[in-house]
């Protein structure tokens, strides 16, 4: 008797660069539901870096290299709204959307407002938003992501939430150990940014050596030079 392996459905992943993303694609590949047709990610002009958090795109593009995944950049302007964000994301959805692909997954954790801004941006356009990783427990899930051998650096900071001094700081125990209370382990209500150079889900680590930490728009960033 013959078996036939059924198709996956494809999907789309909304892709930061950082911790939570990462973690999301390691959960979509671990449960095998899911194929991944591409990563999405939002960069800002002129600086050709992800937007918000302030990494090169050149560093993006060496992520998606060793995920074997393609990699499609939304551009939009420095300093832009809230409509310019989601008009140019829902266009590039639109076109996966014809393209056959009618969901999309994000690493969000537990802010519900984000949850019902996604579900309601894509039910506008006839899609369904994915949360592979939502309502896990953060401090566990920071503990595992260094425990399953995921390196990662602190890229953004909000001086409101933490000391500059965390900058350019990797994400692991030591971090963890002097975090301070209030201040969420995953950084889910924006205290801190992250880039992924090293994991499970990549096939060879990314060279990155870190730069100045400059304060733009409030934010202390700290550069990530790509290296060979």
């Amino acid at each position: 008797m013959m078996h036939t392996s059924m198709r996956r459905e494809k999907i789309i992943v909304g892709w930061s660069g950082g911790k939570d993303s990462s973690l999301a694609l390691r959960e979509i590949e671990r449960r095998g539901e899911y194929e991944v047709s591409a990563l999405v990610t939002t960069c800002t002009e002129g600086y050709d870096r992800i937007s918000m958090h302030g990494v090169r795109c050149s560093l993006l593009e060496r992520q998606a290299q060793e995920l074997g995944l393609p990699l499609e950049k939304v551009f939009i302007s420095q300093g832009a709204s809230n409509d310019e964000y989601e008009a140019r994301m829902k266009k590039v959805f639109l076109d996966y959307k014809k393209a056959g692909i009618t969901k999309a997954a994000f690493g969000d954790l537990f802010l519900e407002d984000i949850r019902v801004y996604r579900d309601r941006m894509m039910a506008s356009i006839g899609m369904t938003a994915l949360y592979p990783v939502w309502g896990l427990d953060t401090h566990a899930l920071a503990r595992q992501f260094v425990r399953d051998g995921f390196c990662a650096v602190l890229v953004c900071i909000d001086p409101r939430a933490l000391d500059k001094s965390f900058a350019g700081r990797t994400f692991d125990d030591a971090l963890l150990d002097d975090l301070p209370a209030n201040i969420d382990p995953c950084g889910e209500n924006g205290e801190f940014h992250t880039f992924v150079f090293q994991g499970p889900i990549f096939n060879q680590k990314i060279g990155c050596a870190r730069g100045e930490v400059v304060l733009r728009e409030n934010f202390y960033f700290a550069d990530l030079l790509p290296t060979p």
